[in-house]
């Protein structure tokens, strides 16, 4: 069980990560935007088109991700003193009162949305000659497929916490440095360059 929870984890992580890489692409396109504009003379009518279209698909694609790394925004002022099953019975029910419906709706919406854009061949029309949008629109059901599985993946979690007391283990991910600790590391480093 646990490698199927980490299977769909690793399919949210690698997807996260590989649209995550839309952010780079985003800074160098508002860089180039810019010297086109300013230096050249020469701004291209299709770029603010593509930027909100890049922005917006690493934004959806990164739920799945950060739903994966328990990193979603909660109250936890109180919620982090609970026992684990206070937390894991909580959840629950917040998956399926707001999260399971909100999540069906976002995918069965974003499917009508795309198909409709798709049959037409829609372009925005931000800006003259602008880009397709159909296959920006298709990243919506996408994302809420991915953002579904990954919610059936976290109910089980809550399930495997409620019948052992305890949060069954998570796959890991980067963590952040804590400034003690890094000062730590630095003289430990700095001791070991003296001796």
């Amino acid at each position: 069980m646990q490698n199927v929870l980490f299977f769909v984890d690793r399919v949210s992580s690698w997807v996260g990560q590989a649209f995550s890489w839309l952010i780079v692409a985003l800074t160098f396109l508002i860089s180039w935007e810019v010297f086109a504009r300013y230096a050249l003379n020469t701004p291209n009518p299709w770029a603010f088109d593509l930027m909100i279209m890049m922005y917006g698909a690493a934004f959806m694609m990164a739920g799945a991700y950060t739903l994966a790394k328990n990193g979603h925004v909660r109250g936890d002022v109180l919620y982090s003193f609970f026992p684990p099953r206070l937390q894991a019975g909580l959840d629950l029910i917040l998956y399926f009162v707001f999260f399971i419906p909100g999540v069906v709706a976002l995918v069965w919406a974003g499917y009508t949305y795309a198909a409709e854009s798709f049959a037409i061949r829609e372009h925005s029309t931000l800006t003259a000659n602008g880009p397709p949008l159909y296959p920006f629109k298709m990243v919506i059901p996408f994302a809420g497929v991915l953002l579904l599985l990954q919610g059936f993946v976290e109910i089980v979690r809550c399930v495997v916490c409620l019948k052992n007391g305890a949060w069954p283990a998570r796959e890991p991910d980067v963590e952040e440095v804590d400034v003690d600790q890094l000062k730590a590391q630095v003289r430990g480093a700095a001791g070991e360059g003296r001796a």
